[in-house]
């Protein structure tokens, strides 16, 4: 007899929470990223596909969240002081990249035999960048808080406050749409009073009410009320502007920029981290789903088309407005390729503009469906760019070494490690010369006066314009290990009686460089992680002398037990590294040294 469930349904969420995690490890693996697995895994599993869920709009109403909680983020790193300092960028910047966008696309709707009302809809709704997908590349690239970043941001931050005026421009438009039924109302004024209110409401309460909250949270020391609490502000200014007629996004990102001072910052980004990311992924994966692939099949020649000259024409146009305020040719195009899609906030201008009549059913599902697939296209072409990245010669005019270098010293590597080891040679008087294949940290590192030149550490002919045959150390700092052995060898048989010395990531990365030629190598977590184990001796009470005898001989075993992995294998000198045999052994150590100390001290 078959036993009745009065349980919830849990297939769906396994269906889901499985989709999410396959597409995504697959895709980040094959270096798609993991928005691209998302967007994939929704198509498959949403209603035209293997049709798991047939009603998508429910889920991405709730997976909006994950944007909301990431916009909270962003805005806990935005300091006040940092966000005025953007004010040209999204005053400026944003507005002139959104204009030119709007009349260049709008222009593509009428070119092509469509009244202005609709292409004037269909164009303003593609120029709204899907805020997260951009928001979640740049943080998988590591460039948020870089300069090029932060303007990428401000524009978005301009787009998002645009949706207001654009979803009245809808309204405005309503009446001159032969065929429409509205009629002219005028200005709203109550809604934007409405509107103006909710704002400061999140102001004053951010001000003036969020600090005693938390503080008086913390005092009840229960960390799962810190965490009940983090989720009510972000939610709760998220409402509010929702009430007012804005963006939920926008009042997650002003109740973060009001929280960034707060000493509560970094436990409320500890708290909110894990339920954006699982948000954000489901809204990947609801915007996957919402693809008609029917609408899709059916227009399939037309969709096909304004993607690619929606796409092709922003891209164009947001390089042209990159290049004219002085941005470089490569940011500019890594810009381009960004924000050439459109976003989430089409949906709603969409939504909008059917509701008035401006564009029929089918017109809204074609467009919702250019929209997804330019969303879809996006993590591809930013792909294919880093590809292109690597093989681009144009790209590093103005970077490449123009001259032979002469310094004391080459680095290889302008990384977090290349930066710290130049400033200890610096700090002594030392010329460097420094060379990198990342253009990004090339860019910032002149903004901070560092001379850094594009140069490839693996070419014999990049390394002699370089200086290393008149160089006395070079320093391997690059981030890859295999890239940092390939340059080792290369060092060693070609400029022999040069000193070596080169960053390791881990230990088996440590003896691949040793056995390629290195002179010295360190690994980058081994020093950091001695400090730490010092500290946290002193902390229970250890001597100064008890820590320096034992720092010594660990450095003595691990010496050893090195030098037997190098002839023996990774795991012939276990013998040095045990978490039981040894503690006694080393504590015997100390007390023979600490009595012979103190017998040679007795008179």
């Amino acid at each position: 007899m078959a036993v009745e469930s009065h349980g919830p349904d849990l297939l769906p969420v396994i269906a889901l929470l499985g989709a999410g995690v396959v597409a995504a490890t697959v895709f980040k693996r094959s270096g798609l990223g993991s928005v691209l697995g998302y967007l994939a895994a929704g198509v498959v599993i949403g209603p035209f596909g293997l049709r798991v869920f047939q009603e998508p709009a429910s889920i991405l109403h709730f997976a909006e969240l994950g944007v909301v909680m990431f916009l909270f983020l962003i805005g806990l790193e935005m300091r006040p002081s940092r966000l005025w300092g953007l004010r040209r960028q999204i005053f400026g910047l944003g507005v002139l990249q959104v204009g030119v966008c709007i009349l260049c696309l709008t222009a593509v709707g009428m070119a092509t035999g469509f009244p202005v009302a609709p292409s004037f809809v269909a164009g303003t709704g593609f120029v709204l960048t899907s805020t997260a997908i951009v928001m979640q590349l740049l943080e998988e690239r590591g460039t948020i808080s870089t300069p090029p970043g932060q303007r990428i941001v401000a524009i978005l931050l301009l787009e998002d406050l645009a949706i207001v005026p654009l979803l009245a421009l809808v309204a405005f438009l309503a009446p001159i749409v032969p065929g429409t039924t509205s009629s002219a109302q005028g200005i709203d004024w109550i809604a934007i009073g409405v509107g103006v209110a909710a704002i400061a409401g999140v102001v004053v309460s951010g001000l003036y009410l969020l600090n005693p909250l938390f503080g008086l949270i913390a005092g009840a020391q229960a960390r799962e009320v810190m965490t009940a609490a983090a989720l009510l502000v972000v939610l709760g200014a998220a409402y509010v502007m929702q009430l007012g007629g804005l963006s939920m996004a926008m009042g997650a990102f002003l109740a973060g920029v009001l929280l960034s001072e707060s000493t509560f910052r970094h436990q409320l980004e500890a708290d909110i981290e894990p339920f954006r990311g699982i948000l954000l992924g489901l809204y990947f994966l609801a915007v996957g789903m919402s693809l008609e692939l029917g609408v899709v099949a059916a227009n399939w020649e037309l969709i096909a088309f304004y993607v690619v000259a929606f796409m092709v024409v922003k891209g164009l146009a947001v390089y042209g407005c990159a290049r004219l305020l002085k941005s470089t040719p490569w940011e500019a195009a890594e810009r381009a390729v960004l924000m050439a899609q459109g976003g989430e906030f089409a949906f709603v201008l969409y939504a909008s503009a059917f509701s008035f009549g401006i564009i029929s059913s089918d017109q809204n599902a074609v467009l919702t469906a250019i929209v997804i697939l330019s969303m879809v296209l996006t993590p591809l072409l930013v792909s294919a760019l880093k590809r292109f990245e690597g093989a681009s010669s144009s790209r590093v005019e103005g970077y490449a070494i123009s001259g032979n270098l002469r310094g004391t010293v080459l680095i290889i590597g302008f990384g977090r490690v290349g930066q710290i080891v130049s400033q200890l040679l610096l700090s002594r008087g030392h010329e460097i010369s420094i060379i990198d294949t990342d253009v990004e940290m090339i860019n910032i590192a002149r903004e901070y006066q560092f001379d850094v030149y594009y140069g490839d550490g693996t070419r014999l002919d990049i390394l002699e314009t370089a200086g290393a045959g008149e160089a006395k150390v070079i320093a391997v700092c690059v981030d890859k290990g295999d890239d940092a052995i390939a340059i080792v060898r290369l060092l060693k048989a070609e400029f022999p009686l040069t000193t070596i010395v080169a960053r390791a990531t881990d230990r088996r990365h440590a003896l691949d460089l040793v056995r390629s030629g290195a002179d010295v190598q360190i690994r980058e977590t081994f020093e950091s992680a001695m400090a730490l184990g010092n500290k946290a001796l002193e902390i229970l009470g250890a001597t100064p002398e008890e820590m320096s005898n034992l720092a010594k001989g660990f450095r003595e075993r691990d010496g050893a037990r090195l030098e037997l992995e190098l002839t023996g294998g990774m795991y012939a000198g276990r013998e040095f590294f045990s978490g039981r045999t040894h503690a006694s052994k080393i504590t015997a150590e100390i007390d023979a040294s600490e009595k012979m100390r103190d017998f040679r001290s007795t008179p």
